[in-house]
């Protein structure tokens, strides 16, 4: 993962964190407001339930007549005058009647239509007929007649008779649906069976009686949803004190939640503004956190591997960055500039100590050639002295020949201008040739040489290896003052190896990562130039393979060529 990644993911949970808790406290506020609204729902409903008590309170206030009639029965008197007068003060009485002291009509008045409908009253069976002389007021349930809510009302005289009614709640229910909340918003007197009664100019609410029952077994002051044919209805319902009856207020869901609805509304366009901003912000500052840090990993990875040419520009910092930006750039120059006079400096020393022995190693056979020159241009050597001299100064021509290539093959290789001459070569033959080149050393020294290599034909530049092999067993035989040199080979899938061993001084591990460097010597008294196993390198990387070192001090080494047989 980026920088970039990370710290966007990091700014961004950072930010949006809060909203988490936002949301949680905005889903709480929801219920709790919800709970708010059906509460004042609640209230209304039971000033409603209030209402239809005080209104039967008036009732037993309105039937102080009763005690005329009461007193009228006992003196003998027909009491049909009375509850007329009481019939025209109490338009919302449809019917009166007097019942005796076993529940039997004896007296009745009121509309003639209600009258025929209604047959002889007879409660002598009915248990809840209040205690005689009791003073007491009962009244039923409502009922629908001739289109109208009525209720039933019995009244216990001081004379021990009944005084029975048929009172209207139309007046009452038209009151009570004066009262609204909002636009949809109405106040009905419903049964316990989910029936509805309801006054003048107001329409029943398409909510089945299932429904509402349902509603009242759940025995909760609230209604949270309640679904009618088309709309949902909250609200909430209170008992009144007409027997199975609920004072209920509806309102349609959409218009009774509406401010918290927009209030929702309002919050969330705001947390997804917040939301919004803080992604932008959080890009934003990453990425100008992030580009900067990014450049700086990438310039300091590429240092770390050497290079330093790496300057960043300082427009992408800001702050502390720009300071930053500008110290690693400074840096970096200071480095570079360190390493050109460090590499100057090698350099120079490099040249010195090869000048120095290239001039070491010319000025002998130079010297030796000229005093040769001298002895035998004077004429006073012999014949067999001549002869002595002319091949001593053949050898040291041989010498000078043999470093001047050295040194021109190292500028073909840098140059990339030595290529292999690829043909057949017999491996063993050659490898017997390089060993007959240096088995006089070996024997001046008292050295085991041996050659063990099977018949193997490979594809090579037989002058380049046979150079490679001299130099590897030249060098065995400077570095052995007793016991063995050998050369081996063995053939594997698709490679020879090839591999000279020794019994001499061994190499240090630090000294095996460097010994095939240009002018690398491990002993600084041997003789040499340090371009015998960097040229043998690069000739074998020149075919395909290369060279490695296996060696410890004290216990020899071993150098091991890795050749394809043939050329890919």
């Amino acid at each position: 993962m980026s920088i970039f990644s990370k710290l966007f993911k990091l700014f961004l949970t950072v930010v949006l964190m809060p909203l988490i808790p936002m949301a949680l406290l905005l889903a709480y506020y929801q219920e709790h407001l919800k709970d708010n609204i059906l509460e004042t729902h609640s209230n209304l409903a039971q000033i409603v339930a209030s209402s239809v008590n005080q209104h039967i309170e008036d009732l037993g206030w309105r039937l102080a007549f009763a005690q005329n009639v009461s007193e009228a029965l006992e003196k003998g008197n027909p009491a049909d005058e009375l509850l007329y007068n009481a019939m025209a003060a109490n338009p919302d009485f449809l019917m009166l009647a007097v019942l005796d002291k076993n529940g039997k009509e004896t007296t009745r008045i009121g509309a003639k239509s209600l009258l025929n409908k209604i047959p002889k009253l007879d409660l002598s069976a009915d248990d809840s007929l209040p205690e005689a002389g009791s003073n007491n007021l009962s009244v039923s349930g409502f009922e629908v007649v001739e289109g109208r809510p009525i209720s039933e009302f019995v009244y216990t005289m001081p004379n021990g008779d009944y005084l029975y009614g048929i009172v209207s709640f139309f007046g009452l229910l038209t009151r009570v649906q004066e009262q609204r909340i909002g636009r949809t918003g109405q106040i009905y007197i419903v049964g316990e069976d989910g029936q509805f009664f309801y006054g003048a100019n107001q329409s029943r609410p398409e909510i089945s009686a299932e429904e509402m029952k349902q509603v009242f077994d759940e025995n909760t002051r609230f209604i949270k949803k309640i679904k009618g044919a088309k709309d949902v209805f909250v609200g909430a319902y209170a008992p009144t004190p007409i027997w199975g009856t609920y004072a209920v207020v509806l309102q349609l869901q959409d218009e009774a939640f509406r401010s918290i609805h927009y209030t929702n509304i309002i919050i969330v366009l705001f947390m997804l503004a917040i939301a919004t901003l803080a992604y932008f912000g959080a890009l934003t500052f990453a990425e100008s956190l992030g580009e900067p840090i990014a450049a700086l990993d990438k310039a300091a990875k590429e240092v770390s591997e050497g290079s330093l040419d790496q300057q960043i520009d300082e427009d992408i910092g800001w702050g502390e960055f720009k300071n930053l930006v500008a110290s690693f750039n400074k840096m970096t120059a200071d480095l570079k500039d360190y390493q050109t006079l460090q590499l100057q400096a090698q350099l120079s020393q490099m040249k010195e100590d090869l000048f120095r022995a290239v001039a070491h190693d010319l000025r002998a056979p130079l010297l030796g050639l000229q005093g040769y020159i001298y002895i035998l241009s004077s004429g006073k050597a012999t014949k067999e002295e001549e002869k002595e001299y002319l091949e001593l100064m053949r050898q040291a021509a041989a010498n000078l020949s043999s470093l001047l290539e050295d040194v021109l093959d190292v500028s073909r290789l840098e140059a990339g201008t030595l290529n292999p001459a690829l043909q057949e070569v017999y491996l063993p033959k050659l490898a017997q040739e390089a060993a007959d080149t240096v088995a006089p050393s070996a024997r001046e020294k008292h050295l085991e040489l041996n050659v063990q290599v099977p018949d193997i034909t490979l594809q090579a530049d037989e002058k380049l290896l046979r150079r490679v092999l001299i130099n590897l067993l030249s060098n065995a035989v400077k570095f052995t003052q007793a016991g063995f040199v050998r050369l081996e080979a063995k053939e594997e899938p698709g490679r020879v190896l090839i591999s000279v061993t020794d019994s001499g001084v061994g190499i240090a591990l630090k000294d095996q990562q460097t010994i095939f460097e240009k002018y690398h010597q491990v002993r600084s008294d041997s003789r040499g130039y340090g371009l015998g196993l960097f040229i043998s390198r690069q000739i074998a990387c020149a075919h395909g393979g290369d060279i490695v070192v296996s060696s410890e001090p004290g216990k020899g080494s071993t150098f091991t060529v890795t050749l394809p047989k043939e050329k890919k």
